[in-house]
């Protein structure tokens, strides 16, 4: 089962090799919409600057062996705007686990956010401060708010993935940048009024104790349940099967909230197959749930787990 899934992920994990601090990061920058009027090595500068951003940046006090690094992907597709070194784009962000005794690496954030605009001028520097997110032009800082902000977001899943509550230190660090963002009028994403899938709200339900249940899940879901496969299968699944319990119950108490519909990004393939092989009575428990609480992959989860 987990070389079947392994193989999904192949097109996305594709990493480069790097003087990672906790990141094994890989960015890449898309600017086939730029127009013919921009020179296209600036945005070859800006990846090879992005990926220095996040590979070889500090970003916590522990220590990583080279195995540890948490392996994510940037994707970073920008088009021009009518102002000389000002840009839109969308940020695909993606962020694999690994899963104890195997080479599978499970889908922990698979997450497109759309609203980033950002100044940039080839070989500027690329800054970021932890005290003092917005700099003189919000456009400037906007970038590596947006890029530091996602960074500690993936620490912070992935931490929350191993121990409980794990990750809150650095879900806090990204509720600092939220804060304390830079603004500007095309600047949007950082504020509760600027959408219900936004960079605010995402770290909002992860620090809301109101929703504390989501820390559970995360956990249960990697720890207790895949972690568990390479062991036993049916203890592994029966703990899935007990967090998608969880989640139908978390749903039904908070209709809405952005992180579960996060959650469920990118994990139908891996449920599924986790949820085949499973018992009958459990196969049926799981295709009465998985399309109330995932709405989006509903007739796929009805027609794989019949």
């Amino acid at each position: 089962m987990y070389k079947l899934l392994f193989t999904l992920l192949l097109p996305f994990l594709c990493f480069t090799t790097s003087h990672a601090q906790e990141l094994n990061a890989r960015v890449t920058v898309v600017a086939n919409q730029v127009g013919p009027n921009v020179n296209r090595s600036t945005f070859t500068t800006l990846q090879t600057a992005l990926n220095n951003f996040l590979n070889n940046r500090k970003w916590t006090n522990d220590v990583f062996a080279p195995s540890e690094k948490i392996d994510c992907n940037f994707l970073l597709n920008v088009e021009a705007t009518s102002e000389q070194n000002i840009y839109n784009a969308s940020l695909t962000i993606q962020a694999a686990r690994p899963v104890f005794n195997t080479d599978y690496l499970s889908p922990i954030i698979n997450f497109k956010d759309d609203n980033i605009s950002f100044k940039y001028i080839e070989f500027q520097q690329l800054e970021f401060n932890d005290n003092r997110v917005s700099g003189m032009d919000p456009l400037v800082s906007n970038l590596t708010a947006v890029f530091a902000y996602y960074a500690y977001m993936v620490l912070g899943f992935d931490y929350d993935s191993f121990s409980l509550h794990g990750g809150d230190p650095y879900f806090q660090k990204a509720q600092n940048i939220v804060n304390n963002a830079p603004d500007g009028r095309s600047i949007t994403g950082w504020k509760a009024f600027d959408g219900v899938r936004n960079r605010y709200w995402l770290v909002e339900n992860m620090l809301n104790t109101k929703y504390a249940a989501m820390h559970d899940i995360y956990y249960e879901y990697y720890r207790k349940g895949l972690d568990k496969m390479y062991e036993d299968e049916n203890i592994g699944r029966a703990a899935m099967l007990q967090v998608l319990k969880k989640l139908d119950t978390y749903n039904s108490d908070n209709p809405n909230t952005m992180i579960n519909q996060f959650f469920f990004q990118g994990k139908s393939t891996e449920l599924v197959n986790i949820f085949k092989k499973a018992l009958p009575q459990d196969k049926a428990t799981a295709r009465d749930i998985l399309p109330r609480i995932d709405i989006t992959n509903a007739s796929k989860y009805q027609d794989a787990l019949k």
